[in-house]
């Protein structure tokens, strides 16, 4: 049996500036994307340095081509997302602010991979389906709306192709995951939205699905 420990107080602190220093998930360019956007008053919201060499990880192994990001942000998983992607690979990403997608649109040059990004700014709920026509997809990260990650789900399970990735980012609801109060409405909604969100892709039948306990939560499901 594999021996278990716990992982609070100083020792987590050790294990994570451990793995910080040999895995090194940020470089110059991710660093200035969050101080850049910081500068341009846009809320610091995004993925962590670890979660974002995950989600890199994730889409090399998929061997995406085809890639839609749900929250588009400064452009900071999108970089994450498209390194990953294989030859000729493409990343649809969609924003409802159209001050963050012009952020992230000068994230994208800097990186020099602004011919492989498509910008789309709008409600993604209805905005996803001016693409359909460019699937099936390969994967299919959601950062966004939490109410609706529900249908974010539904959407990739009718146009992800079969073993193509569902990976949803903050699916611990930031440790509320399990809670039955809350301070404010807001977050009773949002956990309510990432629970169905969790549930539908771990009882649906339709994915083969798991959560890694990441500092976020990253819940990644396998299209069947």
């Amino acid at each position: 049996m594999d021996k278990s420990f716990s992982t609070s107080g100083p020792k987590l602190e050790k294990i994570q500036n451990y793995v910080t220093h040999v895995f090194a998930p940020e470089d110059p360019l991710l660093a200035e994307i969050r101080e850049r956007s910081a500068r341009e008053g846009l809320p610091q919201i995004h993925v962590g340095p670890m979660d974002g060499l995950h989600l890199e990880v994730l889409v090399r192994a998929s061997g995406a081509r085809k890639a839609v990001e749900i929250g588009t942000l400064a452009g900071y998983s999108g970089v994450r997302i498209v390194r990953g992607l294989g030859p000729g690979g493409k990343l649809w990403t969609f924003e409802f602010e159209p001050v963050h997608a012009a952020v992230a649109a000068e994230t994208f040059k800097r990186a020099g991979i602004h011919e492989k990004v498509e910008i789309r700014v709008g409600t993604a709920i209805d905005e996803v389906r001016s693409i359909e026509n460019q699937g099936l997809f390969d994967v299919v990260f959601v950062d966004a709306d939490k109410v609706n990650y529900p249908a974010y789900a539904e959407w990739a399970a009718q146009h992800l192709r079969v073993g193509g990735l569902l990976i949803g980012d903050n699916s611990l609801a930031w440790g509320m995951i399990a809670d039955e109060t809350f301070e404010s409405e807001e977050d009773r909604d949002a956990v309510r939205g990432l629970r169905a969100f969790n549930d539908f892709v771990a009882r649906s039948g339709r994915f083969k699905a798991t959560l890694m306990p990441t500092g976020e939560g990253l819940t990644v499901a396998v299209k069947l």
